[in-house]
């Protein structure tokens, strides 16, 4: 663009151009972020602890880190993401550590790649505490006040402006507003614009986002209702009490922080009478009554949808959770509805327990406008508006955790892109984040998108003990992760390696006294000595049951002794693995150049050319990737590429 020629004039873009509406930019920050949810905290976060002025822009400052859907952090895959995200420096997991009432490790039977921690947090505490990190950390201010317009020169974002008519410049932008543009709430007949239960929605900001050419859809979610503590029948209800040790999501501790012993949660479940009250009403559900346009999340489903897509169930668990130390509201996990509120009320009471209960805070649903997120480059930056980047429920995800991990690495790349600094792009090979990213980015959602463990092709070498491994490291390059974390994890490395030589190295003959220990663990005799090591590869043998047999072992922290176990026992498929991901790898180390026209290989596919034009894939590993493209297609691209790169030369 001509230096001098003016900056685009767009219907609810706000031009930068000298007296208009009597407005002048105001101040220049390096980073803007808008919303200050899970992945607006992450992101301003980052960018200002990467030495970047940051301002972070919410309509509530009293909102700030909401749970308004659940009081939970973590379970399969998200608790993976958790750690992932501390690995890289981001704060999440700190806060749940610090703010958790109940913390249980899911899947403890199955294998370690499924193992996940799952913790309930006080809703108000963590608000308290992320509020308190935000206004604590250099180069960062906070504001309230509610963004109108994005304020573009050409094809880069260079401010915003707000309602008040403030304008603020920045040389990047973080979009993370959540479900508040043009948000809706149903309950039953009944809608209002909102973008949470009792906040008012952004209406604005989507218009402008239309005009800078970027595609919409319409989403929902929804949430259910908060029942009073005080009046539950606790007799009727199966106790599910917290872990006697339970675990910390940060590899800052060896040990979870809260000293006080955690609360416990309660298991009921719906009985017939349950379900033939929500058969009756499903025309005066918002969702089945044809009042809601947008598409519902597929693995978080109503309770609606449960009983008409499982009809042969004849009960569904629910659990009551409780949402802080200092009140009585219980979140009814499993229930999210958007009956009216007499509905809910009466199914609520044909609970095992919740016979005479009362309801503080009804259930709804929300529909919401998001981007259609194949508008993005994996660094999370557009592809239309140099600098605009955009992070969490606007990408068509669902869940704090999915925000939070999006939030991180839009910070990093805006604060990164602002410094001149190459951006990070995380491999699926090695983070969820990088599945959860690459999956929005090249195959696009129609429905709110939500992490679990079946979509990672890699999911042994994405556990949630090995994240420090995989991502410390990254986090550091970044300027994310401290001193005092960077030694933290190569104490662990150090001992985690220090302790597989020792075992390698203690050798256990064939004496009586060995041999009786080992049929009392109830695994097979020596035939010949073998070491610590070998014996710890069998599947019925344990680090703790081979102490007896091990006196000069060293006292080491439970997380380097699961690393160590699980190194014993899974190598071989984990080298596996690693090959495999090699390989996978490879293709994504082939560039495709940004200016590829894909309408003149005219040897692809019609359908090929289509949809590798609509998505732009960076590398060759990415078009793999992209649904529709055939074996036949990618193997003509990268016979294009080859020839391309020979001409050039």
């Amino acid at each position: 663009m001509v230096a001098s020629a003016l900056p685009r004039s767009i219907p609810g873009l706000t031009a930068v151009a000298e007296g208009m509406n009597g407005a002048s930019l105001t101040k220049t920050y390096d980073v803007i972020v808008i919303g200050g949810g899970h992945a607006g905290c992450e992101a301003a976060l980052a960018a200002a602890r990467m030495g970047c002025s940051c301002l972070l822009i919410t309509m509530n400052l009293d909102t700030i880190a909401n749970m308004p859907c659940n009081c939970s952090i973590g379970g399969p895959a998200k608790g993976h993401v958790v750690r992932e995200i501390d690995a890289l420096g981001g704060e999440m997991a700190l806060a749940a550590d610090a703010c958790a009432t109940h913390v249980r490790m899911l899947n403890t039977s199955k294998g370690p790649a499924v193992q996940a921690l799952r913790a309930q947090v006080d809703k108000a505490m963590y608000h308290a505490y992320m509020k308190r990190v935000l206004e604590q950390q250099e180069r960062l201010h906070v504001k309230q006040s509610t963004v109108e317009e994005l304020i573009a020169e050409g094809n880069r974002i260079v401010g915003v402006r707000t309602r008040g008519g403030l304008e603020y410049q920045a040389r990047a932008v973080v979009m993370t507003t959540g479900t508040f543009l043009r948000g809706l709430i149903h309950v039953g007949e009944k809608r209002y614009p909102a973008g949470r239960a009792g906040e008012a929605p952004a209406e604005a900001a989507s218009d402008s986002l239309r005009a800078l050419g970027f595609t919409l859809m319409r989403l929902k979610t929804g949430t259910t209702a908060r029942v009073d503590a005080r009046t539950v029948d606790f007799s009727k209800l199966q106790i599910q009490p917290s872990d006697e040790n339970p675990q910390p999501f940060s590899f800052m501790y060896d040990k979870h922080p809260v000293e006080r012993p955690l609360l416990p949660a309660w298991l009921t479940h719906t009985t017939p009478q349950t379900h033939e009250i929500i058969r009756r009403n499903l025309h005066r559900s918002a969702m089945y009554g044809g009042r809601i346009q947008g598409v519902g999340p597929r693995y978080c489903p109503s309770i609606e949808d449960k009983i008409v897509k499982f009809p042969h169930r004849d009960r569904h668990n629910v659990f009551l959770e409780q949402e802080g130390w200092n009140t009585t509201e219980l979140y009814v996990q499993g229930m999210s509805t958007s009956l009216p509120e007499e509905v809910q009320l009466e199914f609520l009471r044909t609970l095992p327990g919740l016979e005479e209960v009362e309801v503080m805070r009804f259930g709804y649903a929300i529909e919401y406008d998001a981007i259609v997120p194949t508008q993005l480059y994996p660094t999370l930056e557009s592809k239309k508006i140099q600098n605009l980047f955009f992070a969490g429920q606007i990408n068509g995800t669902s869940g704090y955790e999915e925000a939070a991990a999006q939030g991180l690495i839009a910070g990093i790349n805006a604060a990164l892109k602002v410094q001149g600094r190459e951006p990070i792009v995380l491999k699926r090979s090695e983070s969820y984040i990088g599945v959860m990213i690459d999956d929005l980015v090249t195959k696009g959602t129609e429905e709110p998108y939500r992490l679990l463990t079946s979509r990672a092709e890699y999911r042994l070498l994405l556990r949630q003990d090995n994240a420090d491994m995989r991502l410390t490291p990254i986090g550091r390059r970044c300027g994310l992760v401290s001193d005092e974390r960077w030694h933290l994890f190569h104490v662990k490395q150090q001992q985690i390696k220090s302790e597989l030589q020792r075992l390698s190295s203690v050798v256990l003959k064939t004496a009586p006294d060995v041999q009786s220990r080992l049929r009392e663990i109830g695994t097979a005799e020596l035939s010949k000595p073998a070491s610590l090591l070998e014996l710890l590869r069998r599947p019925e043998v344990t680090y703790a049951s081979l102490a007896p047999l091990d006196p000069e072992r060293p006292h080491l922290p439970d997380k380097v002794v699961e690393a160590v176990e699980i190194h014993a026992k899974y190598d071989g498929y984990i080298q596996r693995e690693e090959l495999a991901a090699a390989r996978a790898d490879r293709l994504d180390e082939v560039p495709i150049p940004e200016d590829l026209n894909y309408a003149e290989i005219r040897a692809l596919s019609r359908e090929g050319r289509e949809k590798l034009e609509r998505v732009r894939p960076r590398t060759l590993g990415q078009a793999s990737r992209i649904p529709g493209i055939t074996p036949a297609d990618l193997s003509l691209l990268a016979v294009h590429l080859k020839m391309r790169q020979l001409v050039a030369k």
